[in-house]
């Protein structure tokens, strides 16, 4: 295990911001994460695990602990009674073994195509997009248990899995760290088009998309909207989608259809987020008076997608946080309606 010191932690983010870190360990297998919770835990030091770096915001004053980075690769394969099983490390890159399994054409996974990060972050967050969920295909995770200092498997229905939350970020939050991985994922099917993004943009074509033109026209409207890490492209310079879509009960989304009919507008209804009582965040902010491309010093929105919060350039983590309090703040007063913020915050 090789520990370095003082190291710079905003260009291993994808938003860029943030400070350094006392020490910083990048873990290639799975004994290296045991050896570094015993340094930290010898040492007394705080410690933080950072995967990909897609959906965090570290703060300007950086972590005066350890950052644990794993870097486990590997993906292996093998056939499960109708499924094949992806036995995947932590450190591989997400949309890397999106390709793979695409290439392999087996289902599940394509829809999550250019979602930036690692595997490793996927079942802690049950990251979604587009109508998917990696719950609907996480068979198991390998995890090492800080406090009972082991390895352990937790099969998906001990995942606790729910709309952008597991386990692993509720109610255990900052005991396990993922080491592999476990997708079961189905040969031969067909993609999943339950978004309206996707089913207008196969609108008219005969015939069933294969699972590569799924993939291809995901990355073609994330890049459209700012969502596919892209260089020279200043609106992917951020942490994705900076604002879960809330839940709302019933009462709540009658009050909200109330209010917006009274203002004139007319709230919008999307299948996928309609089967989960979910409404637009992006609505609510566009009408709450933030505009694509709204500026605030060196942060703003991205001119392409109103969740997602872009450095300028030169940008600080204050600076981002003062921009998500300002937009919380005039949806709440708006629509009376909380904001949660989908990145980890390090530090803050």
């Amino acid at each position: 295990m090789h520990i370095t010191e003082n190291v710079p932690l905003a260009p291993l983010t994808t938003l860029g911001v943030g400070g350094r870190a006392r020490f910083l360990v990048r873990a290639s297998v799975a004994e290296h994460i045991e050896e570094a919770v015993s340094f930290a835990r010898r040492r007394k030091l705080p410690l933080f695990v950072l995967g990909g770096g897609s959906n965090v915001v570290i703060a300007d004053h950086g972590w005066a602990g350890l950052v644990l980075q794993v870097g486990i690769e590997g993906i292996d394969q093998h056939a499960l009674a109708d499924q094949v099983v992806f036995d995947v490390g932590a450190g591989v890159d997400w949309d890397r073994l999106v390709a793979h399994c695409v290439a392999e054409e087996c289902a599940g996974i394509e829809c999550l195509s250019g979602i930036p990060g690692s595997v490793g972050g996927t079942p802690v967050q049950n990251v979604g997009a587009y109508g998917q969920e990696v719950s609907e295909t996480v068979a198991s995770v390998h995890v090492f248990d800080t406090a009972e200092n082991n390895f352990r498997d937790f099969s998906a229905a001990e995942c606790g899995f729910s709309y952008r939350s597991s386990i692993f970020n509720s109610s255990q939050r900052g005991r396990h760290i993922l080491v592999r991985v476990r997708y079961a994922l189905s040969p031969g099917k067909p993609p999943a088009l339950r978004y309206a993004d996707l089913q207008k943009y196969f609108a008219g074509r005969d015939g069933m998309p294969t699972l590569a033109q799924t993939r291809d026209a995901v990355l073609s409207i994330r890049a459209g909207k700012g969502m596919l890490i892209s260089p020279g492209d200043p609106d992917s310079r951020s942490a994705g989608s900076f604002f879960k879509n809330p839940v709302l009960s019933a009462e709540q989304h009658a009050e909200l259809m109330r209010h917006a009919s009274e203002r004139g507008l007319q709230v919008p209804s999307y299948p996928a987020l309609s089967q989960q009582h979910k409404i637009s965040a992006a609505w609510l902010v566009e009408n709450s008076g933030f505009a694509k491309g709204y500026v605030r010093g060196n942060t703003a929105i991205s001119s392409k997608h109103a969740l997602a919060l872009v450095n300028r350039g030169g940008a600080t983590a204050s600076e981002i946080i003062a921009l998500k309090s300002e937009i919380q703040a005039a949806v709440e007063h708006t629509w009376g309606i909380h904001l949660e913020p989908e990145p980890v915050f390090v530090g803050l």
